[in-house]
Protein backbone atom coordinates (compact mmCIF):
# COMPACT_ATOMS: atom_id res chain seq x y z
CA UNK A 1 0.00 0.00 0.00
CA UNK A 2 1.05 2.70 -1.21
CA UNK A 3 1.31 5.99 1.83
CA UNK A 4 0.42 10.45 0.45
CA UNK A 5 2.26 12.58 2.85
CA UNK A 6 -0.97 14.89 4.42
CA UNK A 7 -1.24 18.37 6.28
CA UNK A 8 -2.48 18.36 9.94
CA UNK A 9 -5.71 19.96 10.79
CA UNK A 10 -4.98 22.64 13.05
CA UNK A 11 -6.93 25.70 11.74
CA UNK A 12 -7.73 26.56 8.35
CA UNK A 13 -6.13 28.95 6.54
CA UNK A 14 -8.61 31.76 5.37
CA UNK A 15 -7.41 33.11 2.46
CA UNK A 16 -7.25 29.92 -0.06
CA UNK A 17 -10.60 28.36 0.61
CA UNK A 18 -9.14 24.85 -0.35
CA UNK A 19 -9.08 23.27 3.41
CA UNK A 20 -12.58 22.19 4.38
CA UNK A 21 -13.85 20.36 7.30
CA UNK A 22 -13.81 16.92 7.53
CA UNK A 23 -16.92 14.35 8.98
CA UNK A 24 -14.91 14.21 12.34
CA UNK A 25 -14.39 17.71 12.58
CA UNK A 26 -11.00 17.81 11.43
CA UNK A 27 -9.51 20.43 8.64
CA UNK A 28 -7.82 19.14 5.70
CA UNK A 29 -5.89 20.29 2.98
CA UNK A 30 -7.84 19.21 -0.08
CA UNK A 31 -4.78 20.24 -2.21
CA UNK A 32 -3.00 17.24 -1.38
CA UNK A 33 -6.13 15.16 -2.90
CA UNK A 34 -5.90 16.69 -6.60
CA UNK A 35 -4.95 15.08 -9.95
CA UNK A 36 -6.82 12.01 -8.74
CA UNK A 37 -10.02 12.64 -10.38
CA UNK A 38 -10.20 11.69 -14.12
CA UNK A 39 -12.60 13.86 -16.47
CA UNK A 40 -15.19 11.96 -17.81
CA UNK A 41 -14.89 10.20 -21.08
CA UNK A 42 -11.42 10.38 -20.64
CA UNK A 43 -10.84 6.64 -21.38
CA UNK A 44 -10.97 5.63 -24.91
CA UNK A 45 -12.78 2.16 -24.45
CA UNK A 46 -16.21 3.54 -25.30
CA UNK A 47 -14.81 5.34 -28.55
CA UNK A 48 -15.30 1.95 -31.00
CA UNK A 49 -13.13 1.52 -34.15
CA UNK A 50 -14.03 3.43 -37.23
CA UNK A 51 -17.04 2.40 -38.85
CA UNK A 52 -16.54 2.91 -42.58
CA UNK A 53 -16.98 0.08 -44.57
CA UNK A 54 -14.15 -1.46 -46.00
CA UNK A 55 -13.40 -3.56 -48.64
CA UNK A 56 -12.76 -7.87 -47.39
CA UNK A 57 -9.73 -9.66 -48.40
CA UNK A 58 -10.21 -13.95 -47.57
CA UNK A 59 -7.47 -16.13 -47.25
CA UNK A 60 -7.91 -19.25 -48.30
CA UNK A 61 -6.24 -22.54 -49.22
CA UNK A 62 -5.99 -25.91 -48.02
CA UNK A 63 -4.61 -26.86 -44.45
CA UNK A 64 -1.03 -26.25 -43.17
CA UNK A 65 -0.12 -24.28 -46.31
CA UNK A 66 1.03 -21.03 -44.32
CA UNK A 67 -2.68 -18.52 -44.55
CA UNK A 68 -2.46 -17.73 -40.66
CA UNK A 69 1.20 -16.56 -41.03
CA UNK A 70 0.55 -14.65 -43.94
CA UNK A 71 -2.01 -13.07 -42.25
CA UNK A 72 -0.19 -11.92 -39.25
CA UNK A 73 2.43 -11.03 -41.95
CA UNK A 74 -0.43 -8.79 -43.79
CA UNK A 75 -1.63 -6.90 -40.70
CA UNK A 76 1.33 -6.74 -39.28
CA UNK A 77 1.21 -8.28 -35.47
CA UNK A 78 0.73 -11.69 -34.48
CA UNK A 79 -2.66 -12.01 -34.06
CA UNK A 80 -3.61 -15.17 -35.60
CA UNK A 81 -2.91 -18.46 -33.48
CA UNK A 82 -0.08 -20.72 -35.11
CA UNK A 83 1.41 -23.93 -35.18
CA UNK A 84 3.01 -26.84 -37.27
CA UNK A 85 -0.14 -29.17 -36.95
CA UNK A 86 -2.60 -28.70 -39.50
CA UNK A 87 -6.67 -27.78 -38.61
CA UNK A 88 -5.60 -24.81 -36.08
CA UNK A 89 -7.65 -22.13 -37.91
CA UNK A 90 -11.12 -23.12 -37.74
CA UNK A 91 -13.14 -20.16 -37.82
CA UNK A 92 -13.67 -16.93 -39.90
CA UNK A 93 -11.57 -14.65 -37.79
CA UNK A 94 -11.59 -11.09 -39.38
CA UNK A 95 -8.00 -8.27 -38.69
CA UNK A 96 -8.01 -5.06 -39.37
CA UNK A 97 -5.14 -4.32 -41.80
CA UNK A 98 -3.52 -1.21 -43.27
CA UNK A 99 -1.52 -0.77 -46.87
CA UNK A 100 0.16 2.33 -48.48
CA UNK A 101 -2.62 4.28 -46.08
CA UNK A 102 -5.80 1.98 -47.44
CA UNK A 103 -7.89 -0.12 -44.99
CA UNK A 104 -9.32 -3.61 -45.67
CA UNK A 105 -10.47 -6.58 -43.56
CA UNK A 106 -8.57 -9.92 -44.12
CA UNK A 107 -10.37 -12.64 -43.38
CA UNK A 108 -8.43 -15.80 -41.97
CA UNK A 109 -10.45 -18.87 -42.74
CA UNK A 110 -9.37 -22.89 -41.87
CA UNK A 111 -7.94 -25.37 -44.38
CA UNK A 112 -10.40 -26.10 -47.50
CA UNK A 113 -10.90 -29.65 -48.11
CA UNK A 114 -13.53 -30.96 -50.93
CA UNK A 115 -14.35 -34.16 -49.22
CA UNK A 116 -14.10 -33.37 -45.69
CA UNK A 117 -16.02 -34.81 -43.04
CA UNK A 118 -16.93 -34.33 -39.26
CA UNK A 119 -15.46 -31.07 -37.71
CA UNK A 120 -13.40 -30.70 -40.72
CA UNK A 121 -16.49 -29.90 -43.07
CA UNK A 122 -17.71 -27.64 -41.39
CA UNK A 123 -14.44 -25.93 -41.21
CA UNK A 124 -14.69 -26.03 -45.12
CA UNK A 125 -17.79 -24.51 -45.15
CA UNK A 126 -16.74 -21.71 -43.41
CA UNK A 127 -13.83 -20.81 -46.02
CA UNK A 128 -16.67 -21.14 -48.67
CA UNK A 129 -18.79 -18.71 -47.28
CA UNK A 130 -15.48 -16.20 -46.55
CA UNK A 131 -14.85 -16.64 -50.61
CA UNK A 132 -18.76 -16.03 -51.30
CA UNK A 133 -19.04 -13.08 -49.28
CA UNK A 134 -15.24 -11.29 -49.93
CA UNK A 135 -14.07 -8.81 -52.66
CA UNK A 136 -11.42 -10.59 -53.56
CA UNK A 137 -9.68 -13.86 -52.54
CA UNK A 138 -6.34 -14.72 -52.05
CA UNK A 139 -5.42 -18.22 -52.85
CA UNK A 140 -2.25 -19.19 -50.58
CA UNK A 141 -0.46 -22.56 -51.98
CA UNK A 142 2.70 -24.21 -51.05
CA UNK A 143 5.27 -23.62 -53.52
CA UNK A 144 7.30 -26.32 -51.62
CA UNK A 145 4.70 -28.94 -52.97
CA UNK A 146 3.41 -27.59 -56.19
CA UNK A 147 -0.53 -28.26 -57.06
CA UNK A 148 -2.54 -30.82 -55.64
CA UNK A 149 -5.82 -32.04 -56.35
CA UNK A 150 -7.26 -30.12 -53.15
CA UNK A 151 -5.19 -26.74 -54.70
CA UNK A 152 -7.04 -27.45 -58.14
CA UNK A 153 -10.45 -28.29 -56.66
CA UNK A 154 -10.41 -24.73 -55.23
CA UNK A 155 -9.36 -22.95 -58.56
CA UNK A 156 -11.78 -24.28 -60.53
CA UNK A 157 -14.42 -23.29 -57.77
CA UNK A 158 -12.96 -19.84 -57.88
CA UNK A 159 -12.60 -19.46 -62.12
CA UNK A 160 -16.48 -19.91 -62.26
CA UNK A 161 -16.57 -16.94 -60.16
CA UNK A 162 -16.31 -13.33 -60.73
CA UNK A 163 -14.80 -12.20 -57.37
CA UNK A 164 -10.85 -11.06 -58.34
CA UNK A 165 -8.06 -13.81 -57.02
CA UNK A 166 -4.72 -13.45 -56.06
CA UNK A 167 -2.35 -16.26 -56.14
CA UNK A 168 0.25 -16.49 -53.44
CA UNK A 169 2.77 -19.23 -53.97
CA UNK A 170 3.96 -19.34 -50.29
CA UNK A 171 7.20 -20.95 -48.84
CA UNK A 172 9.28 -19.11 -51.53
CA UNK A 173 12.49 -18.22 -49.62
CA UNK A 174 15.05 -18.02 -51.77
CA UNK A 175 15.97 -17.85 -55.67
CA UNK A 176 15.96 -21.37 -55.94
CA UNK A 177 12.39 -21.87 -55.23
CA UNK A 178 10.83 -19.51 -58.17
CA UNK A 179 10.88 -22.39 -60.40
CA UNK A 180 8.03 -24.13 -58.10
CA UNK A 181 6.41 -20.70 -57.93
CA UNK A 182 6.08 -20.39 -61.98
CA UNK A 183 4.93 -24.09 -62.23
CA UNK A 184 1.42 -22.71 -60.60
CA UNK A 185 0.13 -20.84 -63.62
CA UNK A 186 -0.93 -24.16 -64.62
CA UNK A 187 -3.81 -23.81 -61.70
CA UNK A 188 -5.88 -20.98 -64.27
CA UNK A 189 -5.57 -18.14 -61.49
CA UNK A 190 -3.16 -15.67 -62.87
CA UNK A 191 0.10 -14.63 -62.02
CA UNK A 192 1.43 -16.50 -59.07
CA UNK A 193 3.16 -14.05 -56.73
CA UNK A 194 6.17 -15.88 -54.80
CA UNK A 195 6.27 -15.23 -51.06
CA UNK A 196 7.88 -16.23 -48.12
CA UNK A 197 5.21 -15.42 -45.44
CA UNK A 198 7.32 -16.56 -42.43
CA UNK A 199 10.02 -14.36 -43.35
CA UNK A 200 8.37 -11.58 -45.45
CA UNK A 201 9.93 -12.19 -48.65
CA UNK A 202 7.86 -10.89 -51.36
CA UNK A 203 4.83 -9.58 -48.80
CA UNK A 204 4.56 -5.94 -50.22
CA UNK A 205 4.13 -6.78 -53.63
CA UNK A 206 1.87 -9.03 -52.92
CA UNK A 207 -0.22 -6.41 -50.70
CA UNK A 208 0.33 -4.17 -53.78
CA UNK A 209 -1.86 -6.39 -56.20
CA UNK A 210 -4.49 -6.49 -53.49
CA UNK A 211 -5.14 -3.13 -53.52
CA UNK A 212 -5.57 -3.42 -57.42
CA UNK A 213 -8.02 -5.98 -56.78
CA UNK A 214 -9.80 -4.65 -54.29
CA UNK A 215 -12.57 -1.55 -54.74
CA UNK A 216 -11.59 1.75 -54.10
CA UNK A 217 -12.15 2.85 -50.15
CA UNK A 218 -11.69 6.05 -48.99
CA UNK A 219 -7.76 6.80 -47.66
CA UNK A 220 -9.12 9.02 -44.31
CA UNK A 221 -12.33 10.14 -42.49
CA UNK A 222 -13.17 13.11 -41.12
CA UNK A 223 -14.10 13.64 -37.57
CA UNK A 224 -14.44 10.81 -34.70
CA UNK A 225 -17.09 8.00 -35.41
CA UNK A 226 -18.44 6.46 -32.00
CA UNK A 227 -18.53 2.49 -32.65
CA UNK A 228 -19.98 0.02 -30.71
CA UNK A 229 -20.38 -1.33 -27.42
CA UNK A 230 -17.72 -4.43 -27.42
CA UNK A 231 -18.75 -7.99 -25.45
CA UNK A 232 -16.99 -10.58 -25.35
CA UNK A 233 -18.01 -14.02 -24.70
CA UNK A 234 -15.92 -16.34 -22.18
CA UNK A 235 -16.55 -19.53 -20.30
CA UNK A 236 -14.93 -23.08 -20.27
CA UNK A 237 -14.69 -25.21 -23.25
CA UNK A 238 -18.27 -26.27 -25.22
CA UNK A 239 -20.35 -24.45 -22.71
CA UNK A 240 -22.26 -22.91 -25.70
CA UNK A 241 -20.32 -19.65 -26.82
CA UNK A 242 -19.84 -20.16 -30.58
CA UNK A 243 -24.34 -21.30 -30.96
CA UNK A 244 -24.71 -17.95 -28.94
CA UNK A 245 -22.80 -16.18 -31.70
CA UNK A 246 -24.66 -17.45 -34.45
CA UNK A 247 -28.01 -17.20 -32.68
CA UNK A 248 -27.48 -13.68 -32.33
CA UNK A 249 -26.01 -13.27 -35.74
CA UNK A 250 -28.48 -15.22 -37.29
CA UNK A 251 -25.59 -16.77 -39.33
CA UNK A 252 -23.09 -20.23 -38.66
CA UNK A 253 -20.45 -17.62 -37.42
CA UNK A 254 -18.39 -20.10 -35.43
CA UNK A 255 -17.74 -23.47 -35.95
CA UNK A 256 -19.92 -25.45 -33.72
CA UNK A 257 -18.95 -29.35 -32.96
CA UNK A 258 -19.57 -31.64 -29.85
CA UNK A 259 -15.76 -31.61 -29.71
CA UNK A 260 -14.70 -29.37 -26.49
CA UNK A 261 -12.45 -26.39 -27.92
CA UNK A 262 -13.25 -26.28 -31.35
CA UNK A 263 -13.07 -22.29 -30.97
CA UNK A 264 -8.80 -21.20 -31.10
CA UNK A 265 -9.11 -17.52 -32.61
CA UNK A 266 -11.56 -14.96 -31.34
CA UNK A 267 -14.01 -14.25 -34.00
CA UNK A 268 -15.81 -10.97 -34.11
CA UNK A 269 -19.29 -9.96 -35.10
CA UNK A 270 -21.65 -7.31 -35.45
CA UNK A 271 -24.99 -7.69 -33.81
CA UNK A 272 -28.17 -5.73 -34.02
CA UNK A 273 -29.84 -6.45 -30.53
CA UNK A 274 -32.73 -4.07 -28.89
CA UNK A 275 -32.51 -1.56 -31.69
CA UNK A 276 -28.66 -1.26 -31.03
CA UNK A 277 -25.38 -2.72 -32.37
CA UNK A 278 -23.09 -4.38 -30.13
CA UNK A 279 -19.67 -6.00 -30.97
CA UNK A 280 -19.44 -9.62 -29.67
CA UNK A 281 -16.33 -11.50 -29.56
CA UNK A 282 -16.87 -15.14 -29.54
CA UNK A 283 -13.20 -16.71 -27.68
CA UNK A 284 -11.43 -20.23 -27.23
CA UNK A 285 -12.63 -21.87 -24.17
CA UNK A 286 -10.55 -21.45 -21.26
CA UNK A 287 -9.77 -24.93 -19.80
CA UNK A 288 -6.67 -24.68 -17.47
CA UNK A 289 -3.89 -20.94 -16.09
CA UNK A 290 -2.44 -19.32 -19.19
CA UNK A 291 1.11 -20.11 -17.70
CA UNK A 292 0.43 -24.11 -17.65
CA UNK A 293 -1.59 -24.23 -20.84
CA UNK A 294 1.02 -25.60 -24.14
CA UNK A 295 0.77 -25.16 -27.63
CA UNK A 296 -2.23 -24.28 -29.43
CA UNK A 297 -3.92 -24.01 -26.24
CA UNK A 298 -1.62 -21.55 -24.46
CA UNK A 299 -1.90 -19.21 -27.89
CA UNK A 300 -5.48 -19.33 -27.78
CA UNK A 301 -5.71 -18.50 -24.35
CA UNK A 302 -3.39 -15.01 -24.95
CA UNK A 303 -5.81 -14.32 -27.44
CA UNK A 304 -8.92 -14.72 -25.16
CA UNK A 305 -6.94 -12.77 -22.82
CA UNK A 306 -6.47 -9.99 -25.69
CA UNK A 307 -10.05 -9.84 -26.49
CA UNK A 308 -11.20 -9.09 -22.67
CA UNK A 309 -8.86 -6.57 -22.57
CA UNK A 310 -10.38 -4.98 -25.38
CA UNK A 311 -13.66 -5.57 -24.57
CA UNK A 312 -15.76 -3.41 -22.45
CA UNK A 313 -17.93 -5.91 -20.88
CA UNK A 314 -18.14 -9.89 -20.57
CA UNK A 315 -20.88 -11.98 -20.77
CA UNK A 316 -19.20 -15.84 -19.20
CA UNK A 317 -21.67 -18.92 -20.57
CA UNK A 318 -22.33 -21.38 -17.52
CA UNK A 319 -23.51 -24.41 -18.38
CA UNK A 320 -26.82 -24.93 -16.06
CA UNK A 321 -27.00 -28.65 -16.54
CA UNK A 322 -23.64 -29.12 -14.92
CA UNK A 323 -22.75 -28.24 -11.36
CA UNK A 324 -20.46 -24.96 -11.13
CA UNK A 325 -17.29 -25.79 -11.56
CA UNK A 326 -13.77 -24.17 -10.20
CA UNK A 327 -12.99 -23.69 -14.40
CA UNK A 328 -16.47 -21.23 -14.14
CA UNK A 329 -14.65 -19.36 -11.13
CA UNK A 330 -11.55 -19.02 -12.81
CA UNK A 331 -13.64 -17.90 -16.05
CA UNK A 332 -15.06 -15.20 -13.34
CA UNK A 333 -11.94 -14.48 -11.52
CA UNK A 334 -10.58 -13.53 -14.73
CA UNK A 335 -12.97 -10.98 -15.49
CA UNK A 336 -13.20 -9.34 -12.16
CA UNK A 337 -9.31 -8.83 -12.25
CA UNK A 338 -9.69 -7.49 -15.73
CA UNK A 339 -11.72 -4.79 -14.02
CA UNK A 340 -14.50 -5.34 -17.20
CA UNK A 341 -18.67 -5.24 -16.53
CA UNK A 342 -20.06 -8.53 -15.67
CA UNK A 343 -23.16 -10.46 -16.70
CA UNK A 344 -23.47 -14.02 -16.06
CA UNK A 345 -25.48 -16.15 -18.93
CA UNK A 346 -26.85 -19.52 -17.50
CA UNK A 347 -26.72 -21.49 -20.77
CA UNK A 348 -28.75 -24.59 -21.75
CA UNK A 349 -32.06 -23.12 -19.64
CA UNK A 350 -34.13 -25.12 -22.02
CA UNK A 351 -32.83 -28.74 -20.43
CA UNK A 352 -33.20 -27.63 -16.78
CA UNK A 353 -35.86 -29.38 -14.29
CA UNK A 354 -37.27 -28.10 -11.51
CA UNK A 355 -34.89 -30.01 -8.99
CA UNK A 356 -32.34 -28.71 -11.06
CA UNK A 357 -32.97 -25.17 -10.80
CA UNK A 358 -33.37 -25.35 -6.94
CA UNK A 359 -29.46 -26.64 -7.11
CA UNK A 360 -28.51 -23.77 -9.36
CA UNK A 361 -29.89 -21.01 -6.75
CA UNK A 362 -27.83 -23.32 -3.65
CA UNK A 363 -24.66 -23.22 -6.29
CA UNK A 364 -25.01 -20.07 -6.72
CA UNK A 365 -25.14 -18.54 -2.94
CA UNK A 366 -22.53 -20.82 -1.88
CA UNK A 367 -19.49 -20.72 -5.28
CA UNK A 368 -20.40 -17.31 -6.06
CA UNK A 369 -21.40 -15.19 -3.24
CA UNK A 370 -18.56 -13.00 -4.27
CA UNK A 371 -20.46 -11.77 -6.99
CA UNK A 372 -23.83 -11.29 -6.12
CA UNK A 373 -23.51 -7.42 -7.57
CA UNK A 374 -23.21 -9.19 -11.38
CA UNK A 375 -26.85 -9.14 -13.79
CA UNK A 376 -27.92 -12.96 -14.06
CA UNK A 377 -30.15 -14.33 -17.00
CA UNK A 378 -31.18 -17.76 -18.12
CA UNK A 379 -30.88 -18.22 -21.68
CA UNK A 380 -30.49 -21.21 -24.41
CA UNK A 381 -28.02 -20.61 -27.16
CA UNK A 382 -29.77 -23.55 -29.09
CA UNK A 383 -33.26 -22.22 -29.18
CA UNK A 384 -32.84 -18.54 -28.75
CA UNK A 385 -34.66 -18.85 -25.22
CA UNK A 386 -33.94 -15.67 -23.21
CA UNK A 387 -31.36 -14.06 -25.44
CA UNK A 388 -33.89 -10.81 -25.79
CA UNK A 389 -32.38 -10.09 -22.43
CA UNK A 390 -29.23 -10.10 -22.69
CA UNK A 391 -29.18 -6.64 -24.00
CA UNK A 392 -30.98 -4.69 -20.94
CA UNK A 393 -28.30 -6.61 -18.82
CA UNK A 394 -25.53 -5.29 -20.36
CA UNK A 395 -26.65 -1.71 -21.02
CA UNK A 396 -27.32 -1.85 -17.30
CA UNK A 397 -23.58 -3.34 -17.09
CA UNK A 398 -22.31 -0.80 -18.61
CA UNK A 399 -24.34 1.65 -17.01
CA UNK A 400 -22.70 0.75 -13.60
CA UNK A 401 -19.19 0.48 -15.02
CA UNK A 402 -19.16 4.24 -16.67
CA UNK A 403 -20.75 5.96 -13.63
CA UNK A 404 -19.17 9.02 -11.87
CA UNK A 405 -20.01 10.21 -8.05
CA UNK A 406 -19.56 13.86 -7.79
CA UNK A 407 -16.99 14.37 -5.31
CA UNK A 408 -19.53 16.70 -2.93
CA UNK A 409 -22.35 14.25 -3.16
CA UNK A 410 -19.47 11.05 -2.73
CA UNK A 411 -18.22 12.42 0.82
CA UNK A 412 -21.58 13.75 1.88
CA UNK A 413 -23.03 10.13 1.67
CA UNK A 414 -19.40 9.26 3.46
CA UNK A 415 -19.92 11.57 6.42
CA UNK A 416 -22.97 10.07 7.15
CA UNK A 417 -21.92 6.47 6.96
CA UNK A 418 -18.65 7.13 9.33
CA UNK A 419 -20.62 8.58 11.81
CA UNK A 420 -23.31 5.65 11.68
CA UNK A 421 -20.49 3.21 11.35
CA UNK A 422 -17.17 4.32 12.15
CA UNK A 423 -13.63 2.16 11.34
CA UNK A 424 -12.62 -0.79 13.79
CA UNK A 425 -9.71 0.71 16.62
CA UNK A 426 -6.32 -0.70 15.05
CA UNK A 427 -3.72 -0.83 17.31
CA UNK A 428 -5.44 1.42 20.13
CA UNK A 429 -6.27 4.12 17.70
CA UNK A 430 -9.18 4.56 15.16
CA UNK A 431 -8.25 5.86 11.64
CA UNK A 432 -9.68 8.48 10.43
CA UNK A 433 -11.21 8.98 7.21
CA UNK A 434 -9.87 12.89 5.74
CA UNK A 435 -10.93 12.70 2.44
CA UNK A 436 -12.48 10.53 -0.66
CA UNK A 437 -12.50 10.82 -4.33
CA UNK A 438 -13.70 8.98 -7.61
CA UNK A 439 -10.18 8.56 -9.47
CA UNK A 440 -10.84 6.60 -12.23
CA UNK A 441 -14.22 4.81 -13.76
CA UNK A 442 -14.44 1.86 -16.24
CA UNK A 443 -14.05 -0.06 -13.81
CA UNK A 444 -15.17 2.69 -10.80
CA UNK A 445 -11.99 3.49 -8.39
CA UNK A 446 -12.61 5.02 -5.13
CA UNK A 447 -9.51 6.71 -3.10
CA UNK A 448 -9.87 6.96 1.01
CA UNK A 449 -7.27 9.37 2.06
CA UNK A 450 -6.95 7.91 5.72
CA UNK A 451 -4.92 8.73 8.98
CA UNK A 452 -4.60 4.99 9.61
CA UNK A 453 -4.89 1.48 7.79
CA UNK A 454 -8.40 0.16 7.55
CA UNK A 455 -9.46 -3.31 7.89
CA UNK A 456 -10.09 -5.51 4.54
CA UNK A 457 -13.78 -6.09 6.03
CA UNK A 458 -13.82 -2.17 6.83
CA UNK A 459 -13.02 -1.99 3.16
CA UNK A 460 -16.02 -4.62 1.77
CA UNK A 461 -18.18 -2.63 3.96
CA UNK A 462 -17.56 0.52 2.29
CA UNK A 463 -18.09 -1.08 -1.13
CA UNK A 464 -21.38 -2.78 -0.70
CA UNK A 465 -22.76 0.44 0.75
CA UNK A 466 -21.53 2.02 -2.98
CA UNK A 467 -23.33 -0.72 -4.46
CA UNK A 468 -26.60 -0.04 -2.52
CA UNK A 469 -27.39 3.49 -2.38
CA UNK A 470 -25.04 4.12 -5.61
CA UNK A 471 -26.64 1.04 -7.78
CA UNK A 472 -23.44 -0.80 -9.76
CA UNK A 473 -24.88 -3.22 -10.87
CA UNK A 474 -22.76 -5.76 -13.05
CA UNK A 475 -19.79 -3.56 -12.37
CA UNK A 476 -16.09 -4.43 -10.17
CA UNK A 477 -15.87 -1.58 -7.24
CA UNK A 478 -11.96 -0.80 -6.46
CA UNK A 479 -11.72 0.91 -2.94
CA UNK A 480 -8.09 2.36 -2.16
CA UNK A 481 -6.63 3.47 0.80
CA UNK A 482 -4.08 5.90 0.79
CA UNK A 483 -2.49 6.74 4.44
CA UNK A 484 -1.19 9.87 5.35
CA UNK A 485 2.23 10.28 6.40
CA UNK A 486 2.99 11.82 9.84
CA UNK A 487 5.31 14.75 9.53
CA UNK A 488 7.79 15.39 12.48
CA UNK A 489 7.53 18.52 14.23
CA UNK A 490 10.37 19.94 15.08
CA UNK A 491 11.44 22.47 17.78
CA UNK A 492 13.17 25.38 16.16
Amino acid sequence: MSESGGTDGAAPPVSDGTWTEGPDGTWTDESEFTGWEEADGDSDLGDGADTVPVPTLAVVGRPNVGKSTLVNRIIGRREAVVQDTPGVTRDRVSYDALWRGRRFTVVDTGGWEPDAQGLQAEVAAQADRAMRISDAVMVVVDASVGATTTDEAIAKVLRRSKVPVILVANKVDDERAMADAAALWSLGLGEPYPVSALHGRGSGDVLDAVLDALPATPEQTFGPISGPRRVALLGKPNVGKSSLLNKLTGDTRSVVHHEAGTTTDPVDSLVEMDGQTWRFVDTAGLRRRVRTASGTEFFASLRTQAALEAAEVAVVLIDSAEPITEQDQRVITFVIESGRALVIAMNKADVVDADRRIEIEREMERDLARVTWASRINISATTGRGVLRLAPALRTALASWDRRIPTGRLNSWLGELLAATPPPVRGGKQPRVLFATQAANRPPTFVLFTTGFLEAGYRRFIERRLREDFDFTGSPIRVNVRVREKRDHRKR
